[in-house]
């Protein structure tokens, strides 16, 4: 249960959870944390390593790339970590980027 500074996170698919201050980005705050629940690459939203699904909770999040999350998939709760604050506790999955590269192999 989030605290009046604190988020607690769930990453369902690798069994981890860990606290994001609030007002703080959620890839900044897991590494702090020493967890490596998310994949982590550029920090920027440029390369869509970190994109995750949140499953349950509040949060905003910072301009994203359509190249990476497209408005379909942002209604449906896809967003990358780096560019993601938490407004209370999230429960989330965490690596969706092999989705579309696995989708593109497919197509081939």
């Amino acid at each position: 249960m989030a605290t009046q500074n604190v988020c607690q996170i769930s990453v369902t698919n690798r069994q981890q959870v860990f606290s994001v201050p609030k007002g703080e980005p959620l890839l900044m705050a897991m590494e702090k944390n020493n967890q490596h629940a998310i994949q982590v690459g550029c920090r920027g939203g440029g390369c869509g390593l970190c994109k995750v699904k949140v499953l349950q909770g509040d949060y905003q999040t910072k301009r994203m790339s359509k190249a990476h999350i497209s408005e379909e998939e942002a209604v449906l709760g896809f967003a990358l970590a780096c560019r993601l604050t938490p407004l209370s506790d999230l429960e989330l999955e965490s690596d969706h980027f092999q989705l579309k590269k696995q989708q593109i192999q497919q197509a081939i």
